[in-house]
């Protein structure tokens, strides 16, 4: 008999990219340490562009200085992946959680973590599948609507995923999203005929099917994100 699992949650609202980088790398640390329990970043970006570490920079479809015009960043990571947009409307999962503690590997995780998008998008009606064969993400028809990208190291995660609630889809215009041509980014306002929630609400639903599907026992919510924001900028 397994002991009892527990993952903690962090509601942190919008995060520039960079801080968020940061505080990944710290908890990713920690928990190698086994100072903290699997733990979930819940958040969203302002506008901005990530490139993973294969560094696909032909798929940023118009000049690097052009972004500041519309607003949005251009960030150079390592996690897998091509390119990908992040911006408000978009729930950001950022899972940094033992896969070893999991027992599991990372091609069964990343799969676990398209299963997680799938029954959220269930839950309004949306029937998703996950991408075919070099299609990462959650795809709905040919039209995708949620994003994957993830590092793993010692085996700890971290970065994660990507679902489009209601994000200005425009933004995608300007890439190669994932690397995949010819094929449309949706969300689930465009999927679903159902009346959305709040955003708060959708996060919540989210990392409630992220816990299930990874079956954690209990989930211990964080509401005050200045606790480990301002933690964060202590040690900087």
């Amino acid at each position: 008999m397994r002991s009892p699992r527990t993952l903690e949650v962090w509601k942190l609202g919008t995060v520039n990219y960079l801080k968020s980088l940061k505080l990944q790398d710290k908890l990713v640390s920690e928990r190698k340490a086994n100072l903290i329990p699997d733990t979930l970043l819940s958040l969203q970006h302002p506008p901005t562009y990530t490139l993973g570490k294969r560094r696909t920079d032909h798929n940023l479809l118009i000049p690097e200085a052009e972004l500041t015009k519309i607003g949005a960043e251009l960030h150079y990571t390592q996690r897998g992946g091509d390119i990908t947009f992040h911006g408000p409307r978009q729930a950001i999962l950022y899972p940094i959680v033992s896969l070893r503690s999991i027992g599991i590997g990372a091609r069964n995780y990343v799969e676990a973590l398209e299963r997680s998008m799938i029954e959220f998008a269930s839950v309004y009606g949306v029937k998703a599948r996950a991408g075919h064969k070099g299609e990462t993400g959650v795809w709905v028809g040919d039209r995708k609507m949620g994003a994957i990208g993830v590092r793993i190291s010692s085996g700890i995660t971290c970065h994660g995923l990507a679902f489009n609630i209601d994000p200005d889809l425009n933004y995608f215009e300007h890439i190669v999203p994932c690397g995949i041509a010819d094929k449309e980014v949706t969300s689930l306002r465009r999927e679903t005929d159902t009346l959305l929630p709040s955003d708060e609400v959708i996060h919540q639903q989210l990392v409630s099917c992220f816990a299930n599907v990874f079956s954690y026992d209990d989930v211990v919510w964080k509401e005050d994100s200045t606790v480990i924001l301002d933690t964060q900028e202590d040690n900087e």
